[in-house]
């Protein structure tokens, strides 16, 4: 049991750092194009996109290597937190329709806060490059 809980850490930060890197690489999909829908569909601050997509990629890539964990845990919870508030919760307020589906994202960013909250309190673990 031991030896599978030593081996949790490096796979919960794979797994969280893969959904921001996916994220941030499905922005850029379809090119130009797919960026400018991005831009007009889902941010509202167009300026925003290259800054988000760069965090994305650059968080997944430090959480997956283990590298200033702590920092990116927290940077990512807030990431969720906020992105879970301002493009799901308040959005399907304004469109009841889609409501309960915003609510459903809002709470999946929510739990992924938790779990970057975690890393943030207890490090990245075993097989990482440094030891924050």
């Amino acid at each position: 049991m031991k030896k599978l809980q030593s081996f949790a850490y490096p796979v919960g930060r794979i797994l969280l750092g893969l959904l921001f890197i996916m994220a941030g690489i499905g922005k850029l999909q379809g090119g130009a194009a797919g960026l400018a829908f991005y831009i007009e569909t889902q941010l509202p601050l167009g300026f925003l996109a290259w800054p988000v997509i760069i965090f994305e990629i650059a968080v997944g890539v430090l959480l997956i290597i283990g590298y200033q964990t702590r920092l990116t845990g927290l940077a990512a919870a807030i990431f969720c937190i906020f992105t879970g508030i301002f493009y799901h919760l308040l959005p399907g307020l304004a469109a009841p329709e889609s409501f309960q589906q915003e609510i459903t994202q809002t709470l999946k960013n929510v739990a992924l806060a938790g779990g970057y909250l975690l890393l943030f309190a207890k490090g990245a673990g075993s097989l990482c490059v440094d030891k924050t």
